[in-house]
């Protein structure tokens, strides 16, 4: 295992090469969140700050938790050769459309049916250890149903669910959009 104080030009290219990643978040008295995302949504955006887009989903935990206590683990590993697990620890925030940020943020995504926020992570550390338990496995293809769900689904239902989920499984409040992203 190996320590960095930010991202290097070989992190980058690795990154740039991961169909998936993993986002973990916690707060105090909480639940720890755990999920997988995909859908070309991550970003660098120099060697101390990257960026994840957030399509709505069954719930807004990390949000939760990042307004709570900020700490977040962004984990990459290769599923083929080399080896790799890659490990980004930071504290993170929610930047959300109605934010004066998210227009300059937003421009670096191609933004997505349901899109509900940007998180941005200031990154803390970045770590890579050895990978040899990851097994190989084969990237197919990305999945469309949560694209085309949100497609179908009108910006009123999506504004509707936003309203009464205003907290986490576990109490804690998020901040939800409150204009349609663009």
């Amino acid at each position: 295992m190996e320590f960095f104080p930010a991202l290097t030009a070989d992190h980058r290219t690795f990154i740039a090469k991961q169909p998936v990643f993993f986002v973990a978040t916690a707060a105090a008295g909480a639940r720890i969140n755990l999920s997988p995302k995909g859908m070309d949504s991550f970003r660098v955006l120099d060697d101390t700050t990257v960026a994840y887009l957030d399509v709505a989903g069954s719930g807004n935990e990390t949000n939760a938790h990042l307004l709570a206590d900020g700490r977040i683990t962004i984990m990459f590993c290769a599923f083929d050769n080399p080896a790799l697990i890659f490990r980004i620890y930071g504290h993170g925030r929610p930047v959300l459309p109605q934010d004066d940020d998210w227009a300059e943020l937003a421009s670096r995504f191609t933004l997505l049916p349901g899109t509900r926020q940007i998180f941005v992570i200031a990154v803390d550390r970045v770590q890579t250890s050895c990978g040899w338990g990851v097994p190989h496995m084969a990237f197919e293809r990305e999945r469309q149903t949560l694209n085309k769900y949100h497609a179908a689904t009108s910006d009123a239902t999506r504004f509707g669910k936003y309203a009464v989920r205003t907290t986490s499984i576990d109490g804690l409040p998020v901040r939800n959009p409150e204009r349609v992203p663009g």
